[in-house]
């Protein structure tokens, strides 16, 4: 009984930092995740290295076509997507 009183801080602890640290960070990962799917052709987007453009399109491969200024396109990992500016309408 008393070896069991030493650890009870411990996992009192490891509570305290899992309802703190780690329930908040996977919740945000898979916000992010959700964003990431979400995203089609004309939506505005941030990257996480700055850059605004508007996406041209969505490839399968875990890649978009983001086009920064008229007629210069670069391809983007979605994973660096770091937000959405401006949502399209879905075409009907």
């Amino acid at each position: 009984m008393e070896a069991f009183a030493q650890f009870v801080p411990l996992i009192l602890i490891f509570g305290i930092m899992y309802f703190l640290l780690i329930r908040p960070q996977q919740k945000k990962v898979k916000e992010h995740a959700a964003m990431v799917g979400a995203l089609r052709r004309g939506d505005q987007v941030v990257t996480q290295g700055g850059l605004i453009g508007k996406v041209t399109k969505v490839k399968d491969d875990n890649e978009i076509e983001v086009e920064v200024a008229d007629g210069v396109k670069v391809r983007v990992v979605q994973s660096t997507i770091a937000q959405v500016l401006s949502k399209t309408e879905p075409a009907k």
